[in-house]
Order: structure tokens, then C-alpha cells, then sequence
């Protein structure tokens, strides 16, 4: 098995801006060299790590959002884990063609699961029968989630996303790859540290609570860069999007609702979309949304009536995705494009009484949208930590539970992401212990071949 040459963080969040408090990963850039990173459209999560992974647009790996309306089942999908989602070849997967001593720990990065790496790691809550909702990992072997639990105690899941999320998710991640780092010394070791996406979007990436969380972050990957160069490795540390300060949601499915466009299915806990009747609907996430439109001749009205939107900055039909590399057959009809300042709100229902039961709660996968407003506590609930204590205590003795502490007025975010920054300074940022290929700015899609070269 070949040492351990290359650790790649990938800090989610982190800005140009942001390195003045970071001593640790500022030091990398000094060291090596430091550059924007002009990302892809749209700047989220498992689009910019799928071309992170296989250096190409999303016209060709097909992951067009965090999540899409899979049309042949008539429902949208987000934050789905399967490595076979993203087209194209990986950079672990050419690495292992060219040498078979190659190894790869992948920690925590978007689409882990049976992906073609020695070592794995990614949240997979179990959900019970009796509605019971618990932390839990998938690994590749199985039994590594079980060994890391063991020495570090339960991964919490609960501050890795929703209100109370914090450091605690990031330093548990940390703390575990060092372990895989120290047992399993891989080639490559990829390590995905999430907390500056937090109060980014709770507050607004400048905010003085935002700026200190930034040092809080430093301090976890400094633990890493450490380990990694005192094995005599190289470190990356990238990141996938900036975020920007945000005043105003645009309430796309609302307006397509109130046009006669969007359809709604009446259950007995609220309305559901219902997306195969649907004439129009977004799948809102972040700064853009994808508009999935079943009618060619409806086309037309449904662009003109978009583009009237405060807020929307474009309106992109399929000739015009091209332009961003964003022409797949997984995106919509049109896509849309949020304007500095603007985000995308997922909500459809137009009475606050039918509203989905899951909409008051941290429910990832049955929104049919991005909802960062998971990341409050209902600011007009009466007493909520009392709301808390007594939904955990029916929790812990076993009994059915509804979590729904969470609001529904989207104007309480206040950072986001997706779109093209014109600032670099406020965008994404690449960082390099080496000099090594150093740049005036590098490509995400030039991600993949930079890590090959160090491998």
C-alpha cells in the first residue's frame, strides 16, 4: 500500500475573505499558494463535488442540483448518497486504474455510498417503524462506522444539520478521520467539514457571529493539516461556494400555485405536491431553481410569468442552460436564477392551516426543496425549549413524536448561495501547501486533474 500523499479538505463556506481568521488554512496558501476558485452553476453541494470529483460540467456528470424531479417517478429527490448518480469517472477511480496500491478514505464528502474507495463514511439516519428517528453512518467496510462510534461515541446527527447544528458535527468528523488517517494511512484522504455553512446562512456570512465561527473551524482542520503534513503529505483545502447576505425569498411555487400552474394532492396532515399533475413547478434550492414544465405549449407563459418574479435575474431555457453547462436532461424546463441578495423558498401551499405536517419539522427528503429555515427554532413558538424537552422526553421513553419546532417564514434567512459571484473575494477558494501548478484562479473543474498530479 503506497503512504499517504495527499489530504483534501473540502471546508465548505470558506471564502478568500474568511482567511484572515483562519490562521491555519491561511498558512497553507503562504506556504503554497493560494487562488478563487471560479465554481460551477449551481454553486451547491453535490453539484460542485461531482465536478470536483470527475472535473467536468454538469451538462456531462448529470448532477444538476441537490436534488431533481426524477420525472419517471414523479417525485422529487434531494440529498440522495448513491455514487452511481454522478456520470464519468472519479479521480479515486483513475488513480486506483493507474497504480493498484492506491487507497482512498472518503470522509463524509456527498455521494459516498458505493463509491470505489478503500475506506467511507457518510450520515445515514435509521428511521424506525414506530417513527423514531436516530442518529446512524454508513461505512465501507461496515464495520468502520461501528469502530469510529465506539472510540468517539454516537456521531450527532442533530448538530450536523437543524437548529442545533454547531462545531460539535465538524470536531466529531475531524476527530474521526484522524483515526482512519493514523489506522489506515490511504493515499488520499478526503475529509468534508461542514460548520461554516451553519450561521453563514443563519446570519449572514459577515456577521460578527459568523466571523467567529470561522477561527472555530480553523482549529479542526488545523488537527488535520498537522497530521497530514506530519506524515510528510501534501494538503488541499477547497471549497465548493461563498456565501452571500440575503434579504429576500422568492416564493416561486406559491406563485405557480396561485396561476392555476401547480397542483396540490389534499391528505389528512396537508397538502402535497403533487408533481406528476403539476402543469409547473421548482424544485427550489438556494439561488436557483429548476422549473419543470410537462406541456411544451406552456412553455412561453410560464417564462414570461417567471421573469416578472422580484427577485429572479434569469430565466434560462434549454438553449440558454448551454451557457452554463447546466443543458441535462435531469434539469428542468427552465431554470432559474436568483438575483444578488435573492434565494429561492421551496414552499407551495397557499393556507398556512394545510400546510404539510413535515413542513414544521427538520425533514430533508420528503421537502421538495431546500428549506434553510432548519436551521431556526420557530422564533413564535411560546416557550419552545420546553416544546424541545418534551418531545425528547416522549422520544426517550419511546413513544411517537412530532419534532415541529421549525417555521415556515422563509425572510428569516439571511445567507445563501448557487449563483455566480462577481466578487472572488466573497466566492470559493483553493488552497495549496505546494506551489506546485500554482495559479492566478483555478477551475473546479480542474480539480480533478490538479489532486491526479499530486497522486
Amino acid at each position: 500500500m503506497a503512504a499517504m500523499k495527499l489530504l483534501v479538505l473540502d471546508v465548505v463556506g470558506l471564502r478568500p475573505k474568511d482567511l484572515a481568521h483562519a490562521p491555519k488554512l491561511r498558512a497553507l496558501g503562504e506556504r503554497g499558494f493560494a487562488a478563487p476558485l471560479r465554481t460551477v452553476f449551481p454553486a451547491v453541494t453535490c453539484t460542485v463535488q461531482a465536478s470536483f470529483l470527475t472535473g467536468r460540467a454538469p451538462r456531462e456528470h448529470g448532477v444538476v442540483a441537490n436534488g431533481w424531479y426524477f420525472r419517471d417517478l414523479a417525485q422529487v429527490w434531494l440529498w440522495r448518497q448513491a455514487n452511481q448518480l454522478v456520470g464519468g469517472e472519479k479521480f479515486y477511480e483513475t488513480a486506483k486504474a493507474r497504480d493498484p496500491r492506491f487507497t482512498c478514505a472518503k470522509l463524509f464528502w456527498w455521494f459516498n455510498m458505493y463509491a470505489d474507495v478503500a475506506w467511507s463514511v457518510t450520515p445515514r439516519p435509521e428511521y424506525h417503524a414506530n417513527g423514531l428517528k436516530k442518529p446512524g453512518l454508513y461505512s465501507e467496510p461496515p464495520e468502520l462506522q461501528a469502530e469510529l462510534q465506539a472510540g468517539r461515541g454516537p456521531f450527532p446527527l442533530f448538530q450536523f444539520w437543524g437548529p442545533g447544528a454547531d462545531i460539535r458535527s465538524t470536531r466529531w468528523i475531524a476527530d474521526a478521520a484522524l483515526d482512519v488517517i493514523r489506522r489506515h494511512d490511504p493515499t488520499l484522504a478526503l475529509v468534508y467539514l461542514p460548520h461554516l455553512d451553519y450561521d453563514h446562512q443563519r446570519f449572514g456570512p459577515d456577521d460578527p457571529r459568523s466571523i467567529a465561527q470561522v477561527a472555530a473551524l480553523d482549529a479542526e482542520a488545523g488537527k488535520l493539516i498537522d497530521e497530514a503534513q506530519a506524515k510528510g503529505a501534501e494538503v488541499i483545502a477547497l471549497s465548493e461556494y461563498g456565501i452571500e447576505r440575503v434579504e429576500h425569498a422568492i416564493p416561486i411555487n406559491r406563485v405557480l400555485h396561485e396561476k392555476g400552474w401547480l397542483r396540490v394532492q389534499e391528505t389528512s396532515h396537508g397538502q402535497l405536491l403533487d408533481c406528476g399533475a403539476c402543469r409547473a413547478f421548482a424544485v427550489a434550492d438556494h439561488q436557483c431553481a429548476h422549473v419543470y414544465v410537462r406541456r411544451a405549449e406552456d412553455l412561453a407563459a410560464v417564462r414570461t410569468l417567471l421573469r416578472t418574479l422580484p427577485g429572479v435575474a434569469r430565466v434560462l431555457d434549454r438553449a440558454e442552460q448551454r451557457e452554463l453547462g447546466i443543458d441535462h436532461a435531469r434539469s428542468g424546463e427552465l431554470v432559474c436564477v436568483a438575483d444578488r441578495g435573492a434565494w429561492f423558498a421551496y414552499h407551495y401551499w397557499l393556507d398556512e392551516a394545510r400546510r404539510p405536517d413535515f413542513a414544521t419539522t427538520v425533514d430533508i427528503h420528503r421537502k421538495p426543496g431546500y428549506d434553510p429555515t432548519e436551521l431556526f427554532v420557530d422564533p413564535t413558538l411560546r416557550l419552545p425549549r420546553l416544546r424541545v424537552a418534551k418531545n425528547l422526553a416522549k422520544k426517550l421513553l419511546g413513544f411517537r413524536y412530532l419534532m415541529d419546532v421549525i417555521g415556515t417564514d422563509p425572510s428569516i434567512v439571511r445567507g445563501s448561495h448557487g449563483r455566480l459571484f462577481e466578487d472572488e473575494n466573497a466566492g470559493p477558494v483553493y488552497l495549496s501547501s505546494s506551489r506546485r501548478d500554482a495559479a492566478g484562479v483555478v477551475d473546479a473543474t480542474d480539480v480533478a486533474r490538479r489532486i491526479l498530479a499530486f497522486l
